[in-house]
């Protein structure tokens, strides 16, 4: 899961990066809402690796070194086991609270849209469903509706401009753009990124939400100052698309802001090209060396190691706990703990086309048992899951090293 995060993390900025350096500044808001939003969806699948590459040097399936085990027993590794464990579910709990805060907020939040139109008066403009507010804020839009405040809508105070930019919210479904990061948010709400992310896609909505108004009534400078007179309005209402979002120079310049295929065309173009070494970089498979943390055994063993990761054949739970069943079971032979052994137990073994494991053999031994020992808990496995090769399934061996280290 770490690494999932990291990756996603990873992908996120890159996208984001491209998004300000590359994109933003171009009058091609259609395809700058795609790209955000495809973005958010890449950096989020492509680590899952649901499409995968597998790079030359990494297309064989046979033999698979994994890096050291230690297993050591310790008086103190009891009480690391229980700050451990504490430390994990204190993270776990954490993050289920913030989830179901965000959640109630995000629920709440809908809810109060709901309500306003079910306890307010409606109208039809232009074929827009308008809900006719009490309180004294902006036009907004929200799903299928439109709020304005009643006072100002019946004394003709609201600019036939700001309408069509609401309708224009509503007709391209910015409210669903909205929606999608708010959920990526209540799951992933660590991440900072998202919010930038969020920043970047309502200021599109309002580049779209523009164009579609100077299209309709062809006067940009009108527009600008009737913005310009909202821009001192800041209350704005959550999930809501509202017209005085980021009114910015910025936003201004972008009305008057002339089009160039070519360069259109060659950004567009060049985008396509990071995403396709993106998406092969983080889908292919690889054999790397990676660090794990020790993972700790209720049983007083601390295991550590560094495993070469694979895509071949997989412990139920992955390779961390496949050292912690090591771990738990490994059982040191009193004559080795009566004698303080140290050093290096080194096995191998086979996990067969059908997950079960064979072909144990003690490579080296320091005797007391110990590599009866390893043979013993080894045989305890259950089945793995097989590796395969173009889509059958086919034999591993693999070579485990285990450093017995006697209490201090």
């Amino acid at each position: 899961m770490i690494f999932y995060i990291l990756k996603s993390g990873i992908l996120l900025l890159v996208f984001y990066a491209v998004y300000k350096l590359w994109l933003e500044n171009e009058k091609m808001f259609g395809f700058n809402r795609i790209y955000l939003l495809a973005s958010l969806v890449s950096s989020f699948v492509i680590p899952l690796k649901l499409i995968s590459f597998t790079s030359g040097f990494s297309n064989k399936i046979g033999f698979i070194q994994l890096e050291e085990l230690v297993i050591q027993k310790s008086s103190e590794n009891l009480e690391t086991i229980s700050f451990n464990d504490f430390a994990f579910v204190l993270i776990r709990v954490v993050y289920a609270l913030m989830v179901l805060m965000l959640t109630i907020r995000f629920v709440l939040n809908l809810y109060s849209f709901y309500n306003r139109t079910k306890n307010n008066q409606l109208q039809f403009v232009q074929g827009e469903k308008i809900v006719l507010i009490e309180e004294p804020v902006l036009p907004h839009s929200f799903w299928k509706s439109i709020f304005i405040n009643k006072n100002e809508f019946e004394n003709g105070k609201i600019p036939s401009e700001l309408i069509a930019h609401e309708k224009a919210h509503l007709q391209q479904k910015h409210t669903l753009d909205i929606l999608f990061v708010e959920v990526l948010q209540i799951v992933f709400w660590f991440n900072p990124l998202l919010l930038l992310y969020k920043r970047a896609i309502k200021l599109n909505h309002e580049f779209l939400a523009d164009e579609a108004v100077n299209k309709q009534f062809g006067a940009v400078r009108n527009y600008q100052n009737l913005l310009l007179e909202f821009a001192s309005n800041k209350n704005t209402i959550a999930l809501a698309s509202n017209i005085n979002y980021l009114i910015t120079k910025k936003r201004l310049l972008m009305m008057t802001k002339k089009e160039s295929p070519i360069k259109i065309v060659l950004k567009v173009f060049s985008v396509g090209v990071v995403y396709t070494f993106l998406l092969f970089v983080f889908s292919t498979k690889t054999i790397a060396q990676t660090e794990k943390a020790s993972p700790k055994t209720p049983d007083g063993f601390a295991v550590s190691y560094d495993t070469t990761s694979t895509k071949e054949p997989e412990f139920p739970g992955g390779l961390e706990e496949f050292y912690k069943f090591i771990g738990k079971n490994f059982k040191m032979p009193a004559e080795a703990s009566k004698s303080k052994i140290n050093g290096k137990v080194e096995m191998s073994f086979s996990v067969e086309k059908d997950g079960t494991l064979s072909d144990f053999k003690i490579e080296k031994d320091l005797g007391f048992g110990l590599g009866e020992e390893a043979i013993r808990v080894l045989k305890l496995s259950p089945k793995w899951i097989p590796a395969s090769k173009e889509g059958k399934p086919v034999k591993v061996l693999y070579s485990l090293p285990i450093t017995i280290q006697a209490e201090k």
